[in-house]
């Protein structure tokens, strides 16, 4: 018996061993004289990267730059991790098995220094799925042992409300582009007049380790039995919402592991980078006008559903919850940044921003070993605009906002697919960050 929820690949190779449809040409009868009718069972569309190779380049000039720039706008089975901007720039491009020889002999042709960080990137995601909990996980069962889809995530948030509704209430953004609810959590201990600290996690889909770590953030504002944990929660109010791009999230589980926008349909094309459709220096760099491209900023500056949903919702509490500090949860490449992303441009507490980081980065090390860069998005990982926490510093005036990118580190060999034994150490050190970023920000008189 299958279980109640089976990942998709597996679930098909399950079918196929079975004998659960047969198929035959009328040309030769099967072999028995008649047309065997095939079974109806639907069989559902699942995206597969079976013998699909990632590639580490390193751009050394400008041939190099403008080549792989060239490739990107060219090539619809090279799906590149970043733009190819500069020279001394290493880039990581996921190329699809059929292009694999293509791909090869472009680099030696150019003779462009790189290496292959996986040669089937299918088995890392098959192993993935393999570490997701079941349909049907109840939320006593819920850990971070596991990957959890949207569903048990959401019974699990219900479930904290109900056990704790002195403490918890359940949060609704509103629908998402396809009917989702977009939910969270506000977690208030019952003092008056504090500041509050919003969380935004999930905005990409693929990216499952930044759903699990902001429930891991909950679960220890909490149930934490460390007095200085305690006293964090307590000094503060809490609005963590663990996916805010549910449809996408939803999807990395039943169609494509690797699906990174919101589900909008554009014509041929679906989704839209939400990270770049907010409408703060709208689609000025580091994104694409084209519906078909990962980083499509959208038709309009905050024209999608979702953006709209965090917009209102901020807008809205901003002043009445004091929301004082604001944290966005992304993978990989291990950094902690602040704004800006669309220029050098440096926010007027542009110092106390990349001090509190770097004191962020080194509680990492000290308590993982993990190396963590800090510094302003411009500056640490690439030209971007439209991003949610330059939104929220530059519209709203949340003076305290960052963005994490966490485990792997930038030349990571697994990309987006961190391994479930990962996520206690990276949610761990990603709460031992946020700890110094609120300790020092409270230093420095932000939260008076």
């Amino acid at each position: 018996m299958l279980p109640q929820w089976t990942p998709l690949p597996l679930l098909l190779l399950l079918l196929h061993q079975s004998g659960a449809a047969s198929f035959c040409t009328k040309a030769d009868q099967c072999a028995l004289g008649q047309e065997i009718k095939p079974v109806a069972v639907p069989v559902p569309a699942q995206a597969r990267y079976d013998y699909t190779r990632i590639y580490q380049v390193e751009l050394a000039s400008e041939e190099h730059v403008r080549l792989f720039q060239a490739l990107e706008l060219a090539s619809d089975s090279c799906s590149f991790m970043g733009h190819a901007r500069v020279p001394g720039q290493k880039l990581t491009i996921m190329v699809t098995a059929a292009k694999v020889a293509d791909f090869d002999d472009l680099v030696h042709s150019y003779n462009v220094t790189h290496r292959i960080l996986n040669h089937n990137f299918q088995a890392l995601i098959d192993a993935n799925y393999r570490e997701v909990a079941p349909e049907g996980t109840t939320p006593e069962q819920f850990d971070w042992k596991r990957y959890h889809p949207l569903e048990s995530i959401y019974d699990w948030l219900d479930s904290l409300a109900k056990k704790r509704p002195e403490v918890v209430s359940l949060l609704d953004l509103g629908s998402s582009t396809q009917g989702l609810p977009i939910k969270g959590v506000r977690i208030a201990f019952g003092k008056e007049n504090l500041t509050s600290v919003f969380v935004e996690s999930g905005i990409h889909a693929r990216e499952w380790i930044a759903p699990a770590t902001a429930t891991y953030f909950i679960d220890q504002l909490l149930n934490s039995e460390d007095p200085v944990v305690q006293e964090m929660a307590r000094s503060h109010n809490w609005l963590i919402f663990p996916s805010v791009n549910p449809d996408g999230y939803r999807y990395t589980f039943q169609g494509d592991r690797m699906w990174r926008k919101n589900r909008a349909l554009f014509g041929i094309c679906r989704g839209v980078d939400l990270n770049r459709n907010f409408p703060f220096h709208w689609n000025v760099t580091g994104a694409s006008g084209d519906p078909c491209r990962y980083d499509y900023s959208g038709p309009s500056a905050g024209s999608e559903v979702e953006t709209q949903r965090i917009v209102q919702f901020l807008e809205h509490n901003v002043q009445s919850e004091r929301i004082r500090t604001f944290i966005s949860l992304h993978s990989y490449s291990q950094m902690i940044m602040f704004p800006y992303g669309h220029s050098a441009e440096r926010v007027e507490n542009y110092q106390d921003l990349k001090e509190i980081g770097q004191l962020a980065a080194q509680r990492i090390k000290d308590v993982s070993g993990r190396i963590y860069k800090s510094g302003s998005i411009y500056e640490t990982i690439y030209p971007s605009s439209g991003g949610s926490k330059d939104w929220a510093h530059g519209h709203l005036k949340i003076p305290i906002t960052y963005s994490y990118e966490l485990r792997g580190p930038a030349d990571s060999e697994d990309l987006f697919i961190l391994s479930a034994s990962e996520i206690e150490p990276t949610a761990g050190e990603a709460f031992a960050a946020l700890q110094t970023i609120v300790q020092e920000a409270g230093k420095r008189g932000y939260y008076q």
